[in-house]
């Protein structure tokens, strides 16, 4: 912010007179008196985010048992044993996860009713000012009370709002003022993880009566795309006084602080109404926003009477001009571009829906890292802050407005509300962000069920006109499922389309994207939900298969990183990248989604898997291979990356398929020295003339199309990755990607030895660290070389020293039920994050990382005046989690009633099976393939003699005996063969078979077994 000028400097003593100050009391209850704040600073707000106390009256349902908190709104009533709590707070996210009351979708996390107080004190200074509290958001249906008095509610959890305070206040600076907010979160409410209670900021709003109204500035920039400078400013100005006459003046500065343009209008202000003061002004040369170059100017507004400055407003704003072409495609200040986009929900991860502007930018430069430039705020409208790291950072944005509309998804969800507040919900949502350079599109909808129903095109009418109102400089579109084929004509579908101005659609066929084109040629089209593929860091499953099955024994619930684990509904990462590239008309796409999120853990439905697997990184912020595909297309930079990213966990001559993603043409596999030949992509053009590279092998992957795969418009298939079989040798294997016989970039995996310490780093794909009151440390369990132990699991601990604490820890796991606030971690794959929270102190903050038998790591992070006493973490009661003991356990499990346990009940028609049939995909056919190998196993907590294992193998059609077994036995130094083995075949279906063997004493015992078919056991005894 340019330094503060004259009439800045007098609006501070307008706002509180001479050594005037705002008050609070952050731990004393009402009936005590309130201690002073520091005074307001040169803005019209004050944060209102510290001192609040926090009660969770019910975290299982939104009453009140008992009436306990009946009186919670009164002044008088005793908080004195509440928690104190700063927010944004989110207490869902501070409770430890489970499946009594709550749902995957929630991430087995529980809502309720929750209660907040505030105890402040005001100066006389304030007396005649209008007050008011404002706040940007709060899960949900909040009640907002002072003194005892009911303000009024708001029920929609994602807009912000206020109220007035005006003559309810004391202003004697004694007497304490009591601020109370009850929010409530029934579940189900929301699709996916929500967080519960005040998420987002809240602010003290101190004015004149004449003064700038709430979201009262718009500022456009009409005619840039012709090269004039004009800045158009509309301000909105309230009289809440005797009527006067104001002046309006408005200054412009540059990117650099220098006052570029000036200009001023006169304005009757009648008492008890709004007037709206129009300016023109003119801008030499502007520079233009873009994605490269995110170039704002600041626009400062003056509200003006006799000669005195009654009220200044702040305004950033950008000269840019986008374009949606039904044919052309998307193109920013003239140049065309595809949307790179990705879908986020807001949450944080280990924050949960904390709002915190580090983890906000830290989110993002990761997205950026992977080539991203646009933003879908899926599906609600975003925290303000949210939209000013976009407008830094270079990302356009697409803001969504609901998930549902009349008709519900979900029982508690906003349908309730929508017909009485989704007109002043959908407004709130343009105005917070109407004056960002970031937003170009408005969404009024996702996969809402009414767009297939009789009244959707009159609900949608009314929603593209409340937008409309506001904002007529930004195109209206909605994100829709229901539109994967073209539409009747005089269908709701068809009727919605002809309103809006373009239509993002989700998961539809290539073919699909064509007609829908070709029906609608004044229409634009864009992916508003693409791929969907979902994975888990580090774990990898037959790459040969697009779509492979799921692993469902409990411990081992993870889908592989080979981009071939597609729901129904889905596509691959390739596939949608294919598809969106060869279409010049489509606009772009917005990956479902860009991170893993808490909630909606597809394909899994069962605790403890609690995170979504959609994500191009995992919940803790940690590159999925996903991640590098994107990248490979995204960027233009040179990059090489190895899938798998694992050269450990395999056996010696096991052939291991290995992909490379790469922005260069030429790739050498180097395994040990060793070359294993180049590959290299082919160079193609679309038909448009935009170049790619793209192998010429067919990918199989379209079944709609003759040949069986996709092929793009000029003839040709491939895929975007190299691959080799390359069979296992521990060392080093290395990719390096050569341009005109040049090494321009590499990769490289190294077989790792036993874990030998923890590493800690803040380093974030691209080179990047975001400096802030919360840093993302990220801990590496790795080797007496440095190298990072693929598969590594030890428990790490981590403290700080010095002014911050551990506000959370993740490791990308879905599958995992211990609380995210604590400050002990399994790792996973060798990593885990922890967020590590500034508390606003003098000095550095020393972090250390330790696990038991390996030396710690330790980082020194710097001090910073941000940051809060009473933030996440700060309420943290350490709960590890133990894993179960596990009697029976298996290599893969094939549906989730086949599990390992099922081989103890007793019952021959229960039992443990690897048979799984995977529904068919728009693209892809069914698939049922039986592995090569899997293993079950029998395990006690203490070492028992074992001479035999029996085990009952049901027979038919599809499932068959073992061709070979293998019987093992766990030691110190792992798993070894039993001596002399011998079978004894049973001769029908359920017949048991014996594996009898030498004595052994052991706490485990494995039956390894290779089959032509699929393997079901209804009993498995070991004696």
């Amino acid at each position: 912010m340019p330094e503060a000028e004259p009439s800045e400097l007098r609006r501070r003593v307008v706002l509180g007179g001479a050594g005037a100050a705002v008050a609070t009391s952050v731990l004393a209850p009402a009936a005590r008196a309130a201690d002073a704040l520091t005074q307001p600073g040169p803005a019209r707000e004050t944060d209102f985010g510290t001192g609040w106390r926090f009660a969770l009256a019910n975290p299982d349902g939104v009453t009140d048992p008992g009436g306990r908190f009946a009186d919670a709104p009164k002044p008088g009533f005793d908080d004195s044993t509440w928690q104190v709590v700063d927010v944004p707070h989110d207490w869902s996210i501070e409770l430890p996860p489970t499946d009594r009351g709550t749902e995957s979708g929630s991430g087995f996390f529980r809502g309720g009713l929750g209660w907040y107080r505030k105890t402040f004190t005001l100066p006389p200074s304030l007396a005649g000012k209008r007050v008011s509290v404002e706040f940007d958001g709060v899960y949900s249906d909040a009640h907002v009370y002072l003194n005892g008095e009911l303000l009024g509610h708001h029920p929609y959890a994602y807009t912000g709002f206020a109220f007035d305070l005006t003559g309810r206040l004391h202003t004697d600076g004694r007497t304490p003022d009591v601020l109370a907010v009850r929010a409530t979160n029934p579940l189900p409410s929301s699709r996916w993880y929500s967080g519960s209670g005040i998420y987002r900021r809240v602010r003290l709003v101190v004015t004149e009566p004449v003064h700038v109204a709430r979201h009262g500035t718009f500022v456009t920039t009409p005619g840039i795309a012709a090269g004039r400078g004009t800045v158009r400013v509309a301000t909105d100005v309230v009289n809440e006084g005797a009527a006067v006459t104001a002046q309006v003046r408005t200054t412009v500065t540059d990117p650099a602080g220098r006052v570029v343009a000036t200009g001023s209008t006169t304005v009757a202000t009648p008492p008890g109404r709004t007037v709206t003061a129009v300016t023109a002004l003119h801008v030499e040369r502007p520079q233009l926003w873009s994605f490269g170059a995110p170039r704002l100017y600041r626009l400062r507004t003056d509200v003006v009477v006799a000669g005195r400055v009654l009220d200044t407003t702040f305004t950033d704003f950008g000269f840019r001009y986008p374009e949606f072409h039904p044919d052309n495609g998307f193109s920013l200040n003239g140049v065309p571009v595809k949307l790179r986009g990705v879908n986020l929900h807001a949450s944080q991860g280990a924050l949960g829906a904390v709002v915190d502007p580090a983890a906000l930018e830290h989110q993002m430069r990761l997205m950026l890292a992977m080539g991203v430039n646009a933003l879908r705020t899926a599906h609600n409208p975003p925290d303000p802050q949210l939209v000013t790291v976009c407008e830094r950072l270079g990302i356009v944005m697409m803001v969504e407005a609901f998930d549902c509309w009349r008709t519900g998804k979900l029982e508690y969800d906003y349908h309730r509300d929508f017909d009485e507040w989704s007109g002043r919900d959908i407004a709130e949502m343009v105005h917070a962000a109407k004056n960002s350079p970031a937003v170009v599109l408005w969404s009024i909808g996702n996969e809402v069920p009414d767009a297939s129903m009789a009244g959707g095109p009159e609900i949608a009418a009314g929603l593209i006109a409340a937008v409309r109102a506001i904002d007529s400089t930004r195109p209206i579109v909605m994100g829709s499922d229901r539109y994967r084929g073209v539409p009747a004509p005089g269908s709701p579908q068809d009727l919605i389309l002809k309103q809006l101005d373009g239509l993002g659609v989700n998961y539809n066929t290539a073919q699909s994207m064509d007609g829908l084109h070709e029906q609608y040629p004044d229409k634009f089209f864009f992916e508003s939900e693409s791929s969907s593929a979902t994975s888990t860091r580090g774990v990898y499953q037959e790459p040969d298969l697009l779509n492979t099955g799921e692993n469902h024994t409990p411990g081992k619930r993870a889908t592989s990183s080979y981009d071939n684990n597609l729901a129904s509904w889905t596509f691959s990462g390739e596939y949608s990248l294919k598809k969106d590239r060869d279409r010049r008309f489509c606009q772009g796409q917005f990956l479902w989604s860009g991170q893993d999120y808490l909630g909606e853990p597809t394909p899994y439905d069962v605790f403890p898997v609690k995170t979504s697997f959609f994500g191009a990184i995992d919940s803790a912020g940690l590159p999925k291979d996903a991640f590098h595909l994107f990248r490979s297309q995204w960027t233009t930079a040179p990059m090489v990356h190895l899938t798998p990213m694992d050269w450990t966990n395999h056996r010696p001559g096991e052939p291991v398929a290995v992909w490379v993603y790469s922005t260069v043409d030429t790739v050498e596999l180097v395994l040990n020295g060793k070359s294993l030949g180049s590959r290299k992509f082919d160079r193609k053009t679309t038909v448009d003339g935009r170049p790619y590279l793209e192998t010429g092998e067919p990918s199989g992957d379209d079944k709609n199309d003759p040949s069986g795969s996709y092929t793009s418009p000029n003839g040709s298939t491939g895929k975007l990755h190299l691959s080799w079989t390359v069979p296992f040798e521990p060392g080093t294997l290395t990719a390096i990607a050569r341009a005109s016989g040049r090494e321009v970039a590499r990769d490289e995996l190294v077989t790792a030895g036993p874990p030998h310490a923890v590493k800690l780093s803040v380093d974030a794909p691209g080179g990047g660290v975001v400096e802030g009151a919360m840093t993302f440390v990220t801990a590496s369990v790795v080797d007496a070389h440095g190298v990072v132990v693929p598969g590594a699991g030890p428990v790490l601990r981590f403290t700080v020293a010095g002014p911050g604490r551990v506000a959370g820890v993740d490791n990308g796991r879905q599958e995992l039920a211990q609380c995210y606030q604590q400050p002990t971690i399994p790792a996973f794959n060798g990593l885990a994050v922890a967020v590590i929270a500034a508390t606003g102190g003098r000095g550095p903050i020393s972090v250390t990382a330790s696990a038991p038998g390996l030396t710690p790591g330790k980082l020194t992070l710097p001090g910073s005046a941000l940051g809060q006493r009473h933030g996440p973490g700060a309420r943290a009661v350490e709960t590890p989690v133990l894993p179960a003991a596990s009697t029976a356990d298996a290599s893969y499990s094939g549906a989730p009633d086949t599990l390992p346990a099922a081989m103890l009940d007793g019952n021959p028609a229960t039992g443990w099976s690897t048979y799984y049939v995977k529904q068919a995909t728009a693209t892809l056919n069914a698939v049922s393939r039986p592995r090569a190998q899997d293993w079950v196993s029998l395990a006690w907590p203490a070492a028992q003699r074992i001479t035999s294992v029996t085990a009952n193998f049901v027979l038919d059609a599809k499932l068959v005996l073992p061709s070979a077994v293998e019987v093992a036995h766990r030691t110190a130094r792992g798993f070894e063969p039993v001596r002399n083995l011998r079978i004894t075949w049973g001769t029908g279906s359920n017949d048991p078979t014996s594996f009898a063997f030498d004595p052994v004493v052991t706490t485990e015992v494995r039956v390894t077994m290779t089959a032509h078919g699929f393997l079901r056991i209804s009993a498995l005894l070991a004696r």
